[in-house]
């Protein structure tokens, strides 16, 4: 019996985005314009899952998380199964509602997030059959944003920690994301999963807090060499193969193996092409994971991530900019880099 594990498994945040754009950010107390009104799935479950299925219609994907018994719950399911994801491991909770989040997007890409947890409150490693986890890969994402998996764990850290132990010891190789929380311990929340995952995939700011790091200058600028330094530091701190971070104006790739330092600086993109940014992180990461997955070069790696990136902004929601892989590959033709990195 062929018993080798194929696909990604998604695990963690699942909601749904009901997405406002606005004319602008108002003051307390005063009014702005809403234009327009959608609906899109959201988190790290849907948005990542849903991207590498454009991506690659061909790789195996399935859905693991939380939601309620509701019509949110309902919608995102369904699309989720609309691309043919696997949603078996999704439970539905009778006590707490779908997540769900608004967003208020800024035309240009600025965005706010009104976040309510609801059912991702309740997941937890119990609603996970780990024994059963036939895929390649699992990416399991928000860190900070996961109340059951950030609880503190005697032995491993955290109960994350924990869970990505017992993962890896089913054979599968294991990602992380985390979510930019201005309130939250970084170094006793995430530090402590680090240890047990193969891949760790994060923004400038949420790899730079982890050690009390600046990602920028004081004039601005990316600081390449504390962005080097925290992945350094991350692989010191037990990530076994790659630490990717990205930022607006570059992706970074750190190979544990070599030390090879690996940057790609972002395609330079006119602000009239550009309709919003929701989930421009999840979209990078799942052109990571189509990376990782079909072991492209560092490089590569990351060129082929800031194309798909580019793909997000098209749209003002995680999902409906993303296309095939061939697709992303043209827009290197039609844009082109920065050099101010």
């Amino acid at each position: 019996m062929n018993t080798e594990k194929t696909g990604v498994a998604f695990a963690g945040n699942i909601l749904t985005d009901v997405i406002k754009t606005i004319d602008a950010y108002p003051q307390t107390g005063m009014l702005c314009n809403i234009s327009e009104v959608s609906q899109s799935v959201g988190g790290c479950v849907p948005n990542t899952a849903i991207n590498l299925a454009k991506i690659d219609p061909g790789l195996p994907l399935s859905a693991i998380g939380r939601v309620g018994a509701d019509e949110y719950g309902r919608y995102v399911t369904g699309l989720l199964r609309q691309y043919g994801i696997n949603t078996d491991r999704i439970t539905v909770s009778d006590t707490e509602p779908t997540s769900f989040t608004d967003v208020m997007n800024i035309r240009g890409g600025e965005r706010t997030f009104f976040h309510a947890r609801g059912a991702n409150r309740e997941f937890a490693p119990a609603h996970v059959d780990i024994p059963a986890l036939d895929c390649r890969i699992l990416h399991i994402g928000y860190i900070l944003l996961l109340d059951a998996f950030d609880q503190p764990d005697d032995e491993y850290g955290t109960v994350m920690a924990r869970f990505l132990h017992d993962v890896q010891q089913q054979g599968v190789k294991t990602s992380v994301d985390a979510v930019s929380d201005s309130t939250a311990d970084y170094q006793k929340t995430i530090l402590p999963a680090l240890k047990y995952c193969d891949y760790a995939i994060l923004n400038e700011i949420e790899s730079t807090t982890i050690w009390g790091l600046s990602p920028r200058t004081a004039e601005g600028k990316l600081h390449v060499e504390n962005i080097r330094e925290t992945m350094r530091r991350m692989a010191e701190a037990g990530v076994r193969e790659k630490v990717i971070v990205h930022a607006k104006e570059a992706g970074f790739a750190f190979d544990v193996a070599t030390g090879a330092f690996t940057v790609v600086p972002s395609l330079r993109v006119p602000s009239a092409d550009i309709k919003g940014s929701t989930g421009a992180g999840d979209a990078f990461c799942a052109a990571c994971l189509y990376g990782l997955y079909h072991a492209l070069p560092d490089d590569e790696l990351l060129t082929f991530a800031s194309a798909a990136a580019v793909c997000n902004l098209f749209a003002d929601n995680g999902i409906d900019g993303m296309c095939s892989a061939e697709e992303i590959r043209k827009l290197e033709t039609r844009y082109e880099r920065r050099n101010d990195i």
